[in-house]
């Protein structure tokens, strides 16, 4: 399977956290791609980026396997969200990333993830997700773009203490080239819970 291209803007990942609810039925049909866009008229040219860096991306933190990632605003209120860049068993490369944001009280779900696997990916097997050899759970894929396919994730609180606990999480996917085999890439656990935290903390103050 070939790689990403390039991961996603943070303000889109951002924006994919609407509330989200964990799954584990059948994947929905297909749907016929979108059509493209009409080419735009040539933007005009943009305004050289603020000398303090306002809009954009840096790492804050850094948790063993994890990264919190933020966006520079100008109030301060950066949103941020946890994230690792998942590598291809066999030849070391990236092939797979994670992103994660706490989701508002109440719902079923309590930390969102976007996931995104190679375009290559038959979507009709969904994305599967195991802890340590635990049980398997599914998500159907949300929709494909140049970078990859991508999966929004609603995990339980329940699951999210199965992270806590775990030191390997898999994602298994089947290619479209061979849809006899799946293709697994680990998530390092280590330092989510810290990372958790952080990213938990950065959201509750985000909300004030």
């Amino acid at each position: 399977m070939s790689l990403i291209a390039k991961p996603l803007s943070i303000a889109l990942l951002l924006s994919l956290a609407a509330p989200l609810g964990a799954q584990e039925t059948q994947a929905p049909a297909p749907t016929e791609p979108a059509a493209p866009a009409a080419e735009a008229p040539a933007a005009p040219a943009a305004a050289a980026p603020a000398a303090d860096g306002i809009g954009k991306p840096y790492v804050a933190e850094k948790f063993e396997s994890w990264e919190l990632r933020c966006v520079r605003t100008e109030d301060g209120s950066d949103p941020c969200q946890l994230y690792q860049l998942l590598m291809d068993k066999t030849t070391g490369k990236p092939i797979s990333e994670i992103s994660l944001l706490p989701l508002p009280e109440g719902g079923e779900a309590a930390l969102g993830a976007t996931i995104i696997t190679p375009l290559e990916t038959l979507l009709t097997q969904q994305l599967n997700i195991t802890v340590d050899g635990g049980k398997t759970k599914r998500y159907p894929f949300t929709f494909c773009a140049d970078v990859g396919c991508v999966a929004r994730v609603g995990f339980t609180k329940e699951e999210v203490e199965d992270f806590k606990k775990g030191n390997v999480a898999v994602i298994s996917v089947v290619p479209v080239a061979d849809p006899n085999r799946t293709v697994d890439v680990d998530i390092s656990l280590k330092g989510f819970t810290a990372g958790l935290e952080a990213v938990q903390k950065a959201f509750a103050a985000n909300k004030k």
